[in-house]
């Protein structure tokens, strides 16, 4: 049987077709939550990447042809990395929703002293942020979204394919959503700031009353005592917002690449 001869222009689109989805995934590990994780090796990241670029290169249509000699490529192969970062930044505002939710409430019952260190960034956070975080990665992989992450990502290679221009990307969908994380953020928080507000009233009142009881000086543990209670009696209904929120997130990663 005679052997099958492989030609450069096949060697290039067979690169191409892995090139470009590698790109694509290595730019969202690099900005995505938990993948940006300093726990999380650069080898690593680039490895997984590699591999999921070439299961994906057998289920995608046919990509532009890989030409390194090419400015056109290169100006492309930025495009791809322009989105990947895009991609990941609109997954951290998902993760950074229940964080800043954390940070509000610490600074509302006077626990914004109690600071730990947080892993990915190297900072010190508020205690209830930290621990907002850790919920909110239990049920990022409970509900399975990093597999509806990788699924919306694939097809944004359908939508918004190598060689497009990075003009028709859905921009507005960006900075709506920096403006949608405050808004979540501070919406989250509201049961915990309407109590505290309460107390702190109650206090001010009961000061006016009997100002010889130097009511202030119980003002601390009340607030904290009142903050850990509204805390707890809001966590259990965090998991049904965060459904919410999810899924508004992978609809505006969805929309990111739909084209005009």
């Amino acid at each position: 049987m005679p052997q099958e001869v492989i030609t450069m222009p096949t060697l290039m689109h067979w690169i191409g077709q892995w090139w470009w989805p590698f790109v694509r995934f290595a730019a969202v590990f690099w900005m995505a939550p938990l993948f940006n994780d300093y726990a999380v090796n650069t080898r690593i990241r680039i490895l997984l990447a590699f591999l999921l670029s070439l299961i994906a290169m057998h289920i995608l249509p046919t990509l532009p042809v890989f030409d390194p000699f090419s400015l056109e490529t290169w100006l492309c192969t930025a495009a791809q990395i322009i989105f990947g970062l895009l991609f990941g930044l609109i997954l951290q505002m998902l993760f950074l929703v229940l964080t800043m939710t954390g940070n509000i409430i610490s600074q509302q019952m006077g626990l914004s002293m109690a600071m730990i260190t947080d892993p990915v960034n190297g900072q010190s956070e508020p205690l209830i942020g930290e621990l907002l975080y850790g919920l909110c990665t239990l049920l990022f992989f409970s509900l399975n979204g990093h597999l509806v992450m990788l699924d919306v990502l694939t097809e944004s290679l359908r939508q918004w394919p190598p060689g497009k221009s990075i003009y028709l990307l859905n921009m507005d969908a960006v900075i709506h959503m920096l403006g949608w994380v405050l808004a979540s953020a501070l919406l989250l928080s509201l049961p915990a700031i309407g109590a505290m507000l309460l107390v702190n009233l109650s206090f001010g009142i009961m000061n006016r009353a009997a100002p010889a009881f130097n009511i202030f000086s119980l003002g601390f543990p009340m607030s904290l005592l009142i903050g850990l209670l509204s805390f707890w009696m809001s966590l259990s209904a965090i998991p049904a917002k965060y459904l919410d929120i999810t899924w508004y997130v992978l609809t505006m990663l969805r929309s990111l690449s739909e084209t005009a």
